[in-house]
């Protein structure tokens, strides 16, 4: 991002938006496995249909997703592949630091009890 100008950094910031939707991400989850319907996308996103046109208009508006029509029904797919490059590398960087807090936190944790054995 060095050097890009004030407009570049506003495309930046919206396209970093669009991707700041939780249902938005498991729409680009869904279709990660394979093109599908508004309505199919909508029965498996728990949304109205409404909701989900809405999510992949913002996301084809972007470039994310792409429209294909056929006969009456319109399919999406997955228009920018590396996208999904970058969810992986933040879900990985998540991890590391939800791993870096569960570490911080055992420091704190008193001492598990030893195990009772049978006396003799």
């Amino acid at each position: 991002m060095k050097g890009l100008p004030n407009e570049a950094l506003v495309q930046v910031a919206a396209y970093f938006q669009a991707l700041s939707e939780p249902t938005r991400l498991q729409i680009l989850n869904l279709l990660r496995e394979q093109e599908r319907s508004v309505g199919e996308l909508a029965q498996l996103c728990d949304c109205s249909s409404a909701n989900v046109s809405r999510h992949l208009a913002l996301l084809t508006q972007h470039g994310l997703v792409s429209r294909e029509t056929r006969g009456n029904s319109a399919f999406f797919h997955i228009a920018d592949a590396s996208v999904y490059d970058l969810c992986d590398l933040v879900c990985g960087n998540i991890a590391r630091q939800l791993e870096r807090t569960v570490q911080e936190r055992a420091a704190f944790a008193p001492p598990a009890a030893a195990p009772r054995g049978k006396t003799r």
